[in-house]
């Protein structure tokens, strides 16, 4: 008897110990939840099984009596629901079909689930209409009769490439001797090339400045939108009627974008961005003649010597001397090293 008594006051002490470490243990995760995983809740689970409730309820302090109880029915129920039988049920559509559903609806808006069954079948893909449909449904593509009744703005624009410019204007402050000035830049873009033009730079773009750049713009000898169909342009005041009636009597039309719409003129605003971030907000300009020789600099950097990622990371106007590999790498810099190109010395 003294023997068991003893046995049994070591099994309540290494109880209490075992409690008390879990709660320092809890203590050190300040609260956080437990994440256990399914073979340590099968562990406790089993365990949990052999001490019942009552017991359970004066020793765990990790997880309920009933967390635990839970965890061993659901072992119990998993064991008689032949899970481990099932098959992986209808196999999906493959991703490579999924792909060319979502290619061909959005490249051919007039294409019905029918036709673009029949695309698939000339390309080895036997696929039914109902699951080009639900494909479809699932992401979010209407319908040929609902996606054939609106034009993309993207499909709209590369069908008229090379025939549609962009133009628009960005601010510079400018050191005067009258103090800060604000300058405004007026430039023209072709979309297809993405070459530029700086059609003027004023402090007071008023109504006579406007027309007179316009009339260069159309000039048959040297006016960028010469042979133009298209220009667009936003809403800015600037933009006057008169403006637009000019370039449009000269056979281009005028295409006004929707009142707060930076996404439309993409191209213009993503070069403001280029010649701001590369250039003008790391230069500070004193004078109207330090902006235009800034602006005119990198307007050669951004022609010849930037790469462009619309372009296939290419330059728009690449140089034609042939260049031999093993010649020595030179540098060329402009405004004092802020912007660089390198290349090789010609052969």
């Amino acid at each position: 008897m003294m023997f068991a008594g003893w046995v049994n006051r070591q099994q309540l002490d290494l109880i209490d110990y075992l409690k008390e470490e879990n709660r320092v243990l809890r203590e050190m995760l300040g609260g956080r939840p437990l994440r256990f995983s399914d073979a340590q809740r099968r562990r406790l689970a089993a365990k949990a099984k052999r001490l019942r409730r009552k017991v359970l309820n004066e020793v765990a302090s990790i997880v309920t009596p009933d967390t635990l109880l839970r965890w061993h029915r659901k072992l119990i129920a998993r064991k008689w629901d032949y899970s481990y039988r099932r098959s992986p049920g209808r196999p999906p559509v493959m991703v490579e079909i999924r792909t060319l559903i979502v290619r061909m609806a959005l490249e051919n808006p007039t294409w019905g689930y029918t036709r673009i069954q029949g695309a698939l079948s000339n390309l080895g893909h036997q696929v039914a209409r109902s699951t080009v449909a639900n494909v479809l449904k699932e992401q979010g593509i209407d319908p040929a009769t609902e996606r054939g009744k609106r034009q993309l703005w993207s499909t709209f624009l590369k069908a008229h490439w090379g025939m549609i410019a962009a133009c628009d204007f960005f601010t510079v402050e400018v050191w005067t001797m009258k103090g800060l000035m604000t300058h405004y830049v007026l430039f023209v873009i072709d979309l297809a090339t993405r070459n530029i033009h700086i059609a003027g730079i004023t402090v007071h773009p008023n109504h006579s400045f406007m027309m007179q750049v316009a009339r260069n713009l159309v000039d048959c000898d040297a006016g960028f939108l010469y042979r133009m169909h298209c220009l667009l342009l936003d809403r800015d005041s600037k933009f006057s009627t008169d403006f637009r009636m000019l370039l449009q009597r000269e056979g281009i039309e005028v295409i006004r974008l929707p009142p707060r719409s930076p996404n439309l003129n993409a191209y213009a605003e993503r070069f403001v961005r280029s010649i701001k971030d590369e250039c003008l907000n790391r230069f500070i300009p004193f004078g109207e003649a330090s902006l235009r020789n800034a602006v005119s600099a990198f307007v050669d950097h951004y022609h010849s010597e930037r790469n462009h990622q619309g372009l296939g990371n290419r330059l728009i106007q690449p140089s034609d001397v042939v260049r031999l590999p093993d010649r020595q790498v030179r540098r060329r810099i402009r405004l004092g090293g802020l912007l660089s190109y390198y290349y090789r010395e010609a052969a």
